[in-house]
């Protein structure tokens, strides 16, 4: 370059700078008092800020290496357990097919609406749940607190059930299964069978004595069971691994525990309708009973179902919505998760109920022979006349249609003498209506129907797998709802944290892995979750409809989105949701009430289960559950609404949230106006703006400027209102 170029460009520099200290010198009021109003906490944080659209600097946080490894993270987060073991049992219990209408019903009005919200809160605001509700409302930040404490509740026996599965997935590598037949007990002068399991089943036994260990009540510890200590480290251990590194680390392990469950389902559909027995099971599943979809209670206990199969309220779909970049189309993400979910629990009920059918079918065709044995001896004894029995039937070969036509013969001539006669009516209906739910399912009623089938290990060692990859996909979800925001709001070390949760959840875990642990299980599952998460939902819906501004966040979405959401979801977050999420928290306050306080309890002499009443001590349990669950949102809104915490003391507390940045109150903002961030100039400072940088308007200028991509930029409406409120956008 020529000399004289360079002494053009010099004063071309200079000319640059001395326009840089005019605007600098020139700025407004409005502007100078916007600088002053908020400052960087520290080096750290500045990181972490939002960044212009369109620029060449990225975002430092974590982001999903694919939209489809964020389905698949939202989708092994949403369908767990409950979709196998709970959903079947909700089906058959509640109508059959007609159970499918309001459970569509209500996923529309309160499941899909609920959803979408939590993904675009998290994906707008890019924080975990505490630090999204404080953005929303400081007052109401303990919703975030809320959701991280129910989320550890859950976490402590969910990872117990996970254990479970491992302990039986170990065990089924061997042919005959263990739980195939009843133990042989020996003495000096004969072997017999087990009285245990002879009074019950070879499942039933092996689940409560050879599995569980079982104590007779809450109040009988009866120690470890090392067994299942192992079983439950082991669990940790994988959750730990896979979550260590957050998003990077558990996305790629989603690949298999979110699609290998319907590898395993689909294998078990195509074996289950080759069984015999297995269209039996399926015809009675699906077959509507209309009378019974009019009861209130199908329509509460299809709300609970849709509620709990989404994971609302538990801050993991938050969190990782969280990760997504702000131009995701989340509305299509909520519909598509929702239903997948949806098609997932019709596709585990196919499953359960072909296989179901094929072990009726198997007990009906013993009933059949047992019985048939009975008339035959009646037949020699002359109790009953060979005349009554018609030709044709051949009691060596006898099917189950034609011992029920002998059956009904016997019951009309010997009507008086029929119930000494002793015999049963063998109905494969009478076995399918023994509903099964949740551990009687999975690891009695199944696990029995395993061993029947051809290369039975083979099938277990499948089932059980998948069960963990279920469990494990839930579990990912409900840790990353305890890591995410804690380590967004304390700014601690992702990989520390994570290692001191699953620690010291595991020591508290041990509580579960006590003879009487599944006693505990039940007790969280009942009272741990359901009325603290019912509560954070509504008051979720609340902080975004009525303190936020449903206008306003409707405008968000648009921003976001790119397109206007429909009009649907402005009624159903103002007004429906809401009124159908207040019906069902006072229908569940209703119905504990209602429903005595206790467990069954496996009484060894008998043999079988007996219900019984939790102790005082163990209602002060359940109670303190519920209380400490939702404690936070009290205890933040009297901290933010009385001030009790000093702003400027430089305490964590003093941190709160604006504008999706972390902020803090400036202690001390005397002196030089060019050094309000660690001696930056204001030019140097990241613009604490959300999602865009802030365009504003120069005085006097009539023009109103605009954001690059032709909408409006939200930042000129704050240039000229320094006291915005922490809650608008």
């Amino acid at each position: 370059m020529p000399k004289n170029s360079k002494v053009v460009k010099r004063e071309l520099d200079d000319e640059v700078i001395e326009s840089v200290k005019d605007l600098l010198s020139n700025e407004d009021s409005s502007d100078d008092a916007f600088k002053k109003s908020e400052l960087m906490v520290d080096d750290q944080e500045e990181k972490d800020v939002d960044v212009e659209e369109g620029s060449d600097v990225e975002d430092e946080r974590p982001a999903w290496n694919s939209k489809l490894q964020y389905i698949l993270a939202q989708v092994g987060f949403s369908v767990g357990l409950g979709n196998v073991w709970r959903f079947p049992y909700l089906c058959q219990k509640n109508g059959g097919g007609a159970y499918l209408v309001p459970y569509l019903i209500l996923l529309l009005i309160i499941g899909i609406p609920l959803f979408f919200l939590e993904l675009s809160v998290g994906q707008r605001i890019r924080r975990g749940s505490i630090g999204v509700w404080n953005y929303i409302s400081p007052k109401l930040g303990g919703i975030g607190f809320a959701s991280c404490v129910v989320c550890f509740f859950v976490a402590l026996y969910y990872n117990v059930i996970i254990g479970w599965s491992l302990f039986y997935f170990s065990q089924s590598f061997q042919h005959p299964l263990p739980w195939d037949q009843c133990p042989l007990v020996k003495n000096t002068s004969h072997t017999f069978v087990e009285p245990e399991c002879e009074k019950s089943s070879a499942t039933t036994y092996y689940w409560y004595r050879e599995a569980l260990n079982i104590s007779s009540s809450l109040s009988e510890s009866g120690g470890l069971n090392w067994k299942m200590t192992i079983c439950l480290l082991a669990a940790w251990v994988m959750v730990c691994l896979a979550m260590i590194k957050g998003i990077q680390s558990s996305g790629k392990i989603m690949y298999f525990s979110s699609l290998f469950p319907y590898v395993v389902l689909l294998c078990f559909l195509i074996r289950g309708l080759l069984l015999n027995g297995s269209l039996d099971g399926i015809r009675h599943m699906f077959t509507p009973k209309l009378e019974i979809m009019l009861e209130p209670k199908v329509w509460r206990e299809a709300a609970t179902q849709v509620f709990f199969a989404l994971g609302l309220g538990f801050g993991g779909v938050i969190a990782f919505s969280s990760y997504n970049k702000r131009d995701n189309n989340c509305h299509f993400d909520a519909v598509l998760v929702s239903f997948i979910n949806f098609f997932t629990s019709v596709l585990a009920t196919l499953v359960v109920f072909a296989v179901l059918g094929f072990k009726a079918n198997i007990i009906n065709e013993k009933c059949v022979i047992q019985n048939s044995e009975k008339i035959l001896k009646l037949l020699k004894t002359g109790n009953l006349s060979q005349d009554m029995i018609p030709h044709h039937i051949n009691f060596s070969s006898i099917t189950a249609e034609d011992y029920n036509l002998v059956y009904d013969i016997i019951q009309k001539v010997k009507e008086e003498e029929f119930d000494s006669l002793g015999l049963k009516s063998c109905q494969i209906e009478d076995e399918l209506d023994k509903a099964v739910q949740g551990t009687g399912l999975a690891f009695i009623a199944f696990t029995e129907a395993m061993t029947h089938f051809p290369a039975s290990p083979f099938w277990s060692v499948m089932f059980f797998l998948m069960l963990v990859n279920l469990g494990l996909g839930s579990m990912f979800g409900t840790i990353e709802g305890i890591i995410t925001p804690i380590v967004d709001t304390f700014k601690v070390r992702k990989e520390i944290l994570t290692v001191i949760c699953c620690l010291v959840a595991f020591f508290i875990g041990l509580i579960f892995v006590q003879r009487s642990g599944n006693y505990f299980v039940t007790m969280f599952d009942d009272y741990s979750a359901t009325l603290p998460l019912l509560i954070v939902v509504i008051l979720e819906n609340i902080a975004v409809t009525r303190i936020y501004g449903i206008e306003k966040f409707m405008e968000d979405l648009k921003d976001m989105l790119g397109f206007s959401p429909s009009q649907y979801y402005y009624y159903m977050w103002k007004y429906v949701s809401p009124l159908v999420l207040l019906c069902l928290l006072l229908a569940s306050i209703v119905q504990m009430g209602l429903s005595p306080p206790g467990y069954n309890a496996w009484i060894e002499d008998m043999a079988s289960e007996e219900f019984h009443s939790y102790p005082t001590w163990g209602m002060i349990v359940c109670i303190s559950l519920m209380v400490l669950a939702i404690l936070p949102v009290p205890i933040v809104f009297i901290v933010r609404r009385c001030n009790l915490i000093d702003d400027s003391s430089g305490s964590l507390a003093s941190v709160s949230y604006k504008r999706g940045r972390i902020i803090k109150e400036p202690v001390n903002l005397e002196g030089d106006n060019t050094s309000l961030i660690h001696g930056k100039s204001p030019s140097e400072v990241p613009s604490p703006n959300f999602g865009k940088n802030i365009y504003r308007k120069q005085t006097g200028s009539p023009t109103l400027d605009t954001a690059p991509n032709g909408r409006y930029g939200i930042g000129y409406l704050m240039a000229d209102m320094p006291d915005m409120p922490e809650s608008d956008l």
